[in-house]
């Protein structure tokens, strides 16, 4: 730490003292593989990124076959559209818990970790796009006394 005599000085200080931005680097398998957890509600999906023909396989099956709602695919490939990748890496993710819609979120939330891993100039178009961060809202809990989270059971006054 610097000696500081006067207020003239702690300008000096505080400008040398600033930190670096956060350098991101290629993070791969000994396959030439990026694997990155993605999560929504419930579902942990466990997702794995290499160059390819853009073949997407979500727990054995085409991703067309597991998530079979229009609005899942898309959800789905988001990231892949967003970073102009369609074609170019071959998507392989392994899908517990949860329903669809919450398996498809967390898919997606994978895919877009996993991209940031293999090719560290998509994060900032990655975060813009809001597909980095951890969707964090679950389901509220049940409480005693009542029917569900909030419902109260029916009331009968005779």
């Amino acid at each position: 730490m610097a000696e500081l005599n006067s207020l003239a000085d702690l300008g000096t200080v505080a400008t040398a003292a600033e930190p670096a931005a956060p350098v991101h680097v290629q993070k791969l398998d000994k396959q030439g593989r990026a694997y990155a957890t993605g999560k929504r509600k419930d579902a942990i999906a466990r997702v794995w990124v290499k160059p390819g023909t853009g073949k997407i396989i979500v727990n054995d099956k085409e991703f067309g076959a597991y998530f079979a709602r229009p609005v899942l695919q898309m959800i789905l490939k988001q990231p892949i559209v967003a970073t102009n990748r369609e074609g170019q890496f071959d998507i392989v993710a392994t899908v517990v818990g949860g329903g669809l819609s919450g398996q498809a979120g967390a898919v997606r939330h994978g895919i877009s970790k996993a991209l940031t891993y293999y090719e560290p100039a998509l994060r900032g178009v990655l975060k813009k796009g809001g597909f980095l961060t951890r969707d964090s809202r679950t389901v509220e809990r049940k409480k005693y006394g009542r029917a569900k989270a909030r419902r109260s059971f029916q009331f009968s006054k005779r």
